[in-house]
Parts: C-alpha cells; structure tokens; sequence
C-alpha cells in the first residue's frame, strides 16, 4: 500500500514535500517513482529512484527543481519540489514498479499505486 501526502495550494516559485509512505515488505526489492496528472491529460513520469541503491532518474521538466529521496528505515519516498511553476499544478502520484524492475519511466510500467495528492500553484 502506498499514501501520498504534503500536497497543497502554493504560491509559483514556492516549495512543496511529497510524502509517501509505503507499507508491505515487497517494497525493499522495488524501485519507487513519482508520476503526475493534470486535468485532461496522461499521467506523466517525474522521478524514480530504486529501492536498494541510491540512483535516481527525472523527466526533464523536474531536473534541478525537483529532488526524490527516501528513508529506507521509515519505508517513505519523498519528492522535494522547488520554484513550482503554475504547470506543475497535478495530482501527483507515487508508484511501485514490479519487484526487480528497471522499467519506470510509463504509467504502464507501475504495478501498485497510491491515491495521489493533489498540488495547486497559483501564479
């Protein structure tokens, strides 16, 4: 199970952490990503990190703006977001490819999802 939290309305240019805390011990063996979705349009890749070694992976859009790390010892994924532009306004989701997969990047390649939490900047 994943939740995601810390979402919000925020002024552009303001900064936001993502939470998502991730439940079940099958997690330990998977990478874990963010997505996002605007209204009208495809849940898009924003981020991803695996589970065991310490290497990330961004959609260009989110390269020196946006920050994933987690806490392994809490079982938590962050994604730290910085100068947030009106664009940005989405759901933001957090997902889990199957157990020892390096494909991430699609919707299609997530296996368990979290509800999302919904981020507004206003400009």
């Amino acid at each position: 199970q994943l939740v995601e939290t810390g979402g919000g309305l925020i002024q552009a240019g303001g900064s936001l952490r993502l939470s998502c805390a991730a439940s079940g011990a099958t997690f330990n063996s998977r990478a874990m990503a963010w997505f996002r979705q605007a209204p009208g349009s495809e849940r898009e890749f924003v981020a991803a990190m695996r589970w065991s070694v310490s290497s990330t992976d961004y959609a260009d859009f989110a390269k020196g703006r946006f920050s994933i790390s987690r806490d392994n010892a809490k079982n938590t994924l962050f994604l730290q977001m910085d100068d947030l532009k009106p664009e940005d306004t989405a759901v933001y989701f957090c997902g889990a490819p199957r157990p020892f997969s390096f494909a991430w990047r699609t919707a299609s390649d997530i296996d368990v999802w979290g509800n999302g939490t919904l981020v507004v900047v206003s400009s």
